[in-house]
This record gives structure tokens, sequence and C-alpha cells, in this order.
């Protein structure tokens, strides 16, 4: 993917100058061999810290290696104001952990004592107001301790995204979607850059690349992916006009940031001016790792973004749209074995997602714009959907949202999407998560969510959570299983 970060890791080991230092670089380099052989690339950190030059000594080094995402090992107890102070100084995604010891024969001269150290560590984190990632279980052996790395690196590249990410919007948040109208605040205290325009400036732009000689490639790219699938392909040659316009848009106006993505207007002026719908062009730019939500649904965007850098796989944003009739889910009991029909629901788009995450794509129309824009034509303007049933297997929905008062929450949840034929047009299929109705009515209605969630196709939850921690998100929902009531729910 394009559009999101490289993580580069790094390891350096700490020592407390009263505990053998060449104990915790003998279990750090056991880190290191474990990690190659998992097939995780880091970078050894020469320099043992064990007091503040040593910070600035393996400050240069982690610099000239170019490394991003560190890992503060302590390898003994360690030294609480020199570790915190190489994470506040390191100033890119930092995870703490520290050894286990290893063996019941050699607990005098080789007992470490980082179980204690690590308390220690705690308290000067809270003191420098850092917000490291520390797993659940943070002490372990080498091969424990590098079986934590690759979720920190996915944690690292949601951290890394976030902080030189820039999002482009055009046109007005739509009057009929107040919830995507949310307050951009929230976004700088992300460290997140934002540059709205308008319908006209995309308009003007468009219009500029009008026989583009980059046009027939981007088309033939179009048409290698449809396939069978190509049902219109003489919208194609538009739609690859306006992928070019955003390519280039985000290529002049990207600036400080590294990485970029859209909310744009996508209906109703939008097609009789443009002469299509967006749909499948958002779906290849999400494939890359820059989604582009509709109607002008920021934090949704964002949330996709999200998405994108921490599990490496394209997402898709969704509408939480209707239920599964009753009939269905009693005609697919098998496949729906182990959820109640309250479990289950459609998740539902016009067209936005990728080719790649959908069964037999198609180019189509987009029905609810055509019954608004063409009654009784044939389509014109309102072609350009990608449509499917979406393919089954793990999900996650989630959404990270900035509220009407300027603060910042988020949902999380974990799923299946079932391999039941939803028998209904768009992108869509039947999403399925433990007790999913009390978690609409408690989290979803009662904290006022908007209908669009983000979509990843596997099991992201605990990436999803713990990087919005560290980015000092504190209400973050999740679906409740039976017997653990939401605040403010009955319990009778």
């Amino acid at each position: 993917m394009l559009n999101i970060p490289d993580v580069k890791m790094g390891i350096v080991a700490l020592s407390r100058d009263c505990f053998p230092k060449t104990l915790s670089e003998r279990r750090r380099s056991a880190v290191v061999q474990a990690c190659r052989e998992k097939g995780i690339a880091i970078h050894e950190v020469n320099v043992t810290v064990e007091n503040e030059k040593d910070v600035l000594k393996a400050l240069d080094e982690l610099k000239t290696a170019n490394v991003n995402a560190l890992v503060v090992y302590l390898g003994n107890f360690g030294p609480e104001g020199p570790e915190t102070l190489l994470a506040q100084k390191f100033g890119s995604p930092v995870m703490f952990v520290a050894a286990a010891e290893e063996t019941g024969d050699d607990l005098i001269g080789g007992r470490g004592d980082a179980y204690c150290g690590l308390l220690n560590a705690s308290y000067n984190i809270g003191l420098r107001k850092l917000r490291p990632y520390i797993p659940a279980y943070p002490v372990g052996t080498a091969e424990e301790i590098a079986g934590m790395i690759p979720v920190f690196e996915d944690i690292a590249r949601v951290i890394l995204g976030i902080s030189s990410l820039k999002i482009f919007t055009f046109g007005p948040r739509p009057q009929d979607f107040f919830a995507c109208n949310a307050p951009i605040k929230p976004l700088f205290d992300l460290g997140v850059e934002i540059m709205e325009n308008s319908e006209l400036d995309l308009f003007e732009s468009y219009n500029k690349h009008k026989n583009d000689p980059r046009i027939p490639g981007v088309v033939a790219d179009m048409a290698r992916e449809l396939g069978n699938g190509n049902n219109y392909p003489s919208v194609l040659e538009r739609l690859a006009q306006f992928e070019l316009t955003l390519e280039d848009w985000a290529e002049a106006n990207t600036g400080a940031s590294r990485y970029a993505i859209f909310a744009n207007k996508c209906w109703p002026a939008f097609e009789p001016l443009f002469g299509f719908v967006p749909c499948y062009v958002n779906s290849r730019f999400a494939s890359r790792g820059m989604p582009i939500s509709c109607e002008v649904d920021i934090y949704g965007a964002l949330s996709e973004y999200i998405i994108a850098c921490a599990t490496s796989m394209p997402p898709t944003l969704l509408d939480i749209n209707n239920t599964v009739p009753r009939d269905m889910y009693e005609s697919n009991r098998d496949e729906f074995a182990g959820y109640k029909n309250t479990d289950l629901f459609m998740g539902f788009h016009c067209g936005n997602t990728p080719a790649c995450c959908l069964k037999d794509a198609e180019m189509k129309y987009q029905l609810i714009m055509h019954r608004l824009l063409e009654p009784g034509k044939e389509p014109d303007l309102t072609r350009g959907t990608i449509e499917g049933t979406i393919r089954p297997g793990e999900t996650t929905i989630f959404r990270l949202q900035g509220t009407a008062d300027c603060k910042l929450r988020s949902y999380v949840a974990q799923g299946d999407i079932i391999d039941v034929d939803p028998r209904s047009f768009g992108g869509i299929g039947i999403f399925a998560i433990k007790e999913m109705g009390r978690f609409y009515r408690y989290v979803l209605i009662e904290k006022r969510y908007p209908h669009h969630t983000a979509v990843a196709f596997k099991h992201a939850g605990k990436v999803l959570f713990e990087a919005v921690k560290m980015l000092g998100v504190e209400e973050i929902d999740f679906n409740r299983p039976e017997g653990f009531p939401y605040p403010g729910e009955n319990p009778f």
C-alpha cells in the first residue's frame, strides 16, 4: 500500500548501574535473535542505556538507522529516569517491555528484577505525560517479547500515519447528514492537518485534466481490474480523468505532511456536473491506502485510514444499514450458527468498496441516485459504482469520532461477514457481531454516532483499541458480552 508508513523497528536495552550490564545486553541479543527467527526486522542498538549521556548516544544511533518505532527493553531493573527520557526525546511510538527471569538455577547473579523495574518506569512515564504502548502482560522471555513486537508494529504504523496526515475535503458537509458534520478542532489535537475546498475547486481541476495523456493508461488499468464486470466501458474515460485529478491534487497539496486522504461531496450536484458517480474511483484509492469517504465524512475517512495502517489491507466505509429479515435468518440457520437475529445487520454502500473485497465485482449505476436524477431513463450520470457481495470472513467495525463538543470518542467491535447472499444492491454484506443489538442501542445510538462505520477485513480490535489509547482517546467502547451491562442499560 502506497499511502501508509513503513515502520523501522529498533530495540534499546536498559541497565541499572547496580545490576550486571552484560545481563541486559545478553537478553537484548536473545530478543533480536528470536525476532530474526520469526522473520521480524529489528535494529539492535549497540548502546546500552545506563545514564542520560547514554540516552543521547542511543538517540544518535537510532537517527542514523532511521528507526521510527522503538522497543524500550528492561533487560534488568533499568534506570527509570534515563529510560523514560529516551522515550520522550525519541518522539515516535515506543513500547515498554521487561525481561522475565530465565531459570530457577540462576537467581542470584542472573536475576534482573525487571518485573519490579517496570513499575518504577510506569511512574516516570506518568510524570513525563507519555503514552507508550505497554502490552497486557509486558514481561516475558525472549521469544515472548518477540511475539509482542508485530502487534506494536501495527500500532506504531497507525501513530506514524496519523502524525503526518492531511485530509482534503471538497464541498460542504450535507445538511441531511448532520452526523457527518463534525467539528475539525479534534483533528488538530491529533496532529492531523485539514484542507477544506469548494466543489468548484474540484470541478475546475477536473476540467483542466480533459485530454490528459495519462487517461488511456488509467482506462486500461480499470478495464483490467473490472474484467467481465466492465458493464459501462464508455464511462471509464471520465472516471480516469477524475482519478488523475485527485492524484494530482494530493501530489500538489500534501505539503509538509507525508500522507493524504479525502472526504468528498458526492451528490446530488456532483452527477449533473461531472457526469458520473465517483464510487469506483473512491474504491481504487482505498485499495492503495488513500481512502475517500463520501458525504464529506471527515472522521469516516480518518477511521478508514487508521484501519489501513493497522492492517496493511484495504478498508471500506459502509452504512450500518438494515436488518436481516427473519425469513432470511431462519432459512440460513446453519450459516448464522452462534448468532442471534439481533446480532446481524447488513453493511451497505453505493459502490465504494475495493473490488478485491467483493465477490463478482461489477460496475453498475447508483440505483437510489438514478431514481432522483434520471427517473425512467437509461443510466448515464449515475454510472460508476462498483457493486457485489462483500467477501465473507473476519471483520472489525471501527470509528474515531469528533463530537459536537469537540471531544474524541471511539468504538471497535469484531465479528464475521457471513457467506449468505444479501439479495440486494450496492456493495453489501451480512455482518454478524455478538450482542450487536445492545451495542447498536447503548453505544451507536446512545452516544450519537453517525451511520457510517469503517470496516476492516480481519480481526483488528486489539491493535485499533491500543492505537486509539495511544492517541489519547479516553472513551473507547466495544460490544459488551451478555451479562455485562452498558451504563444506562436497564438491568431488568
